[in-house]
């Protein structure tokens, strides 16, 4: 059952407030469990159950379809997303979780971030500077097989920023060649987050569009054969997704092998 609209959100006269209110909380929570050294994959699942039941409360609808690709993976896997909105760097705690430990691709200045850097830093992310991409792409080779080999599963977005458009040219193919190097499955996921707007001077605050349904659709895990042919189905995958959610700005296309 959908969570009903919180009292507090009406309150609010349209703004994001009292989402952000509540998001800043969890955070604090994770922030204050992390100083004493208590912030494990429990304590993470719960913080992307809070800010989903806080989405909800703003009449956030989500729709989730796939979880049994999820709950079949026996064995860690890379999983490559689009990416739109700090949203789903939250859900994914809550909805992927339970199924497998993660850790993510991130750059490295949100390891800076007050209180969230910390948490962020105690899921050992792989940080990258995104200013040199050969030496990027050998960090997340090395990190990323490391993380792989002890059982934590990695998320990666190779658009590299959020956008609500979809454009293949600028989705690479680095978690397809990290999955091949470490000798483990791709999990495509495609995501729909622009309820939650980006912000023009705080990038993780933006507008929140009440109207919009949020979107979650986890793959079959794929093995990689030919890294160009397996990176085509990521992309059909998410572009498929977009399509039937109706976000028709997306712009696929087929390349070559980067």
């Amino acid at each position: 059952m959908n969570t009903p609209h919180a009292i507090g959100d009406i309150l609010a006269l349209g703004s994001p407030w009292y989402l952000y209110g509540r998001y800043l909380a969890t955070i604090t929570k994770g922030w204050l469990l992390n100083l004493r050294g208590r912030y494990d994959r429990a304590a993470y699942i719960e913080t992307g159950y809070s800010v989903f039941k806080a989405a909800e409360s703003c009449n956030g609808r989500f729709h989730i379809t796939g979880l049994d690709n999820l709950r079949n993976c026996h064995e860690p896997v890379v999983i490559v997303s689009n990416h739109m909105s700090s949203l789903e760097n939250n859900i994914f705690l809550y909805l992927i979780g339970p199924f497998l430990p993660i850790t993510f691709v991130v750059k490295a200045s949100m390891l800076k971030y007050p209180i969230f850097g910390p948490i962020l830093k105690s899921q050992d992310p792989i940080a990258v500077s995104r200013s040199d991409p050969r030496a990027d792409l050998k960090l997340v080779m090395e990190e990323g097989q490391e993380r792989l080999r002890n059982g934590r599963s990695v998320i990666v977005y190779p658009q590299g920023t959020r956008t609500t458009t979809f454009d293949a040219t600028a989705f690479n193919s680095l978690g397809v060649k990290l999955a091949r190097k470490a000798g483990v499955k791709v999990l495509p996921v495609a995501i729909k987050t622009d309820f939650w707007g980006n912000g023009r001077l705080l990038r993780d605050f933006g507008p929140l569009h009440r109207h919009k349904p949020i979107h979650f659709a986890f793959g079959e895990p794929l093995p990689i054969i030919n890294v160009k042919q397996t990176h085509q189905q990521v992309l059909q995958f998410i572009e498929t997704h977009l399509t039937k959610w109706g976000q028709g700005d997306s712009n696929v296309a087929t390349f070559g092998d980067e």
